[in-house]
């Protein structure tokens, strides 16, 4: 388990599997606010299969398959040639933040998944795979309950200025109960929810209470900055800057295409709730929040190149290889990076348990050595081993300390460590380094 999946999936996981699979009411102490569906669904696969790592990754393939296919589904719409498709799918599945989710636990593709399958309904016109993206869309986590609101405002959009219905025929009462009923499990969720805690997101003794506040407008101009980065990280910068310079090219030729209008729409629409609730907030938020919109856009781009460009090859081959790259792109130890959303992390895992391997061998007492988030808690949340050895907290004063590239500390941190502590043993794989320090003697 890695980054937020430790608490998303190994720790309400956990809860359901050894307490009751329908026990969704999570002890305040790790309780984020989120339904626990992919607890719920670990806690089922965990019963069945056996509480183990690979059981959790097996739950995953399905919906990987799922979005697979769905998103090739997808395409199919928006691109008619059969060799055209296969190549928009890749330029799409190749998205580093897309890509990564499939080598992780965690609820991200469950979400893409869903969302696919309830925007290809709306798309090829089948109400009941509509239904059923709804319906699960709407419980799996906040989030995806706003991805659901983007949807629905879609098509109230599509229909008024893309389609040209009347209001009063797009927003009629058939439309709107499907909606209702669609959404059910997460309103019954958030009805639930109010009545047994009182609380949605955060209370006051939560250890997120203070990343939920309204931000100042110095933070949502910091936000927006980092909402526009997150958009360009990774190798999407040229990408949207390809767009962006086509736009201004072929502007009205591209904008008169429906389909393009539709992509476009659909990239603002299906995360427009999510970018409100991030921008208006002090707490932080990553690349993973806007796959949709990413592969909207990577879409969006590809038919630009079909459709306006003679060299049609060498584009697309060098913003496919302008993706590829965004997998190694690396920021100095004192600027934060979204491991979560790139496959560079993942030579971190097998360093990891070479590092505790050391401990062990070096007969050093894993409660005596500090570590930062995401390592920070108990070995088996994160292996599935057993092992109910836990890092200590960092205070600056531990004996010793087990740090990664991977867990982007603070100034403040970096400092402690550069002046208070000696390199004990260093760890090297590919872009990342696992680094065991030792306190020096007063």
């Amino acid at each position: 388990m890695f980054w937020d999946n430790v608490l998303f999936a190994s720790k309400m996981g956990n809860h359901l599997y050894y307490n009751s699979i329908f026990d969704w009411t999570i002890p305040n102490e790790f309780d984020p606010g989120h339904p626990p569906f992919l607890g719920f669904l670990l806690a089922i696969s965990w019963k069945i299969l056996g509480h183990k790592l690979w059981v959790s990754h097996l739950l995953i393939l399905p919906f990987t398959i799922g979005t697979f296919h769905q998103l090739y589904k997808f395409v199919s719409y928006f691109v008619e040639n059969k060799k055209s498709q296969l190549l928009a799918f890749l330029l799409l599945i190749i998205d580093p933040t897309l890509s990564t989710q499939f080598v992780l636990v965690n609820p991200e593709v469950i979400i893409v998944f869903f969302f696919l399958l309830t925007f290809n309904g709306v798309l090829f016109k089948n109400n009941t795979l509509k239904f059923i993206g709804l319906f699960f869309l709407s419980i799996i986590s906040f989030r995806s309950m706003m991805l659901l609101g983007g949807i629905f405002l879609f098509e109230i959009l599509n229909k008024l200025y893309i389609e040209k219905i009347k209001l009063k025929s797009a927003l009629n009462l058939k439309f709107l109960l499907f909606y209702f009923l669609g959404s059910l499990p997460g309103i019954t969720f958030v009805i639930w929810r109010l009545l047994t805690k009182g609380w949605l997101q955060t209370h006051p003794d939560s250890p997120w209470a203070s990343l939920w506040k309204v931000a100042t407008p110095r933070i949502f101009i910091k936000n927006l900055i980092t909402l526009i980065h997150r958009y360009l990280d990774f190798g999407r910068i040229f990408m949207l800057l390809f767009l962006v310079i086509s736009l201004f090219i072929f502007g009205k030729k591209i904008i008169k295409s429906t389909k393009n209008k539709q992509l476009l729409l659909l990239s603002i629409t299906s995360v427009i709730f999510i970018i409100i609730a991030v921008l208006f907030s002090t707490n932080a938020f990553g690349h993973r929040y806007f796959i949709v919109s990413f592969c909207c856009l990577n879409l969006l781009t590809f038919c630009i190149i079909q459709k306006h460009y003679i060299k049609k090859k060498l584009i697309y081959g060098l913003l496919f290889f302008g993706l590829i790259t965004g997998n190694f792109w690396m920021y100095p130890k004192d600027i934060s990076q979204g491991w979560d959303a790139t496959l560079a992390h993942v030579p971190y895992h097998s360093l990891r348990i070479k590092a505790i391997d050391y401990l062990n061998n070096k007969k050093i007492n894993i409660s005596e050595v500090a570590s930062f988030f995401p390592n920070c808690t108990t070995l088996d949340f994160i292996d599935f081993n057993g092992d109910k050895r836990s890092f200590a907290r960092f205070t600056g004063k531990n004996k010793y300390v087990i740090d990664s590239t991977v867990y982007n500390l603070s100034d403040e941190e970096i400092n402690l460590l550069d002046k208070n502590y000696t390199i004990l043993k260093e760890l090297n794989n590919l872009n990342i380094t696992i680094t065991i320090y030792i306190l020096n003697k007063q």
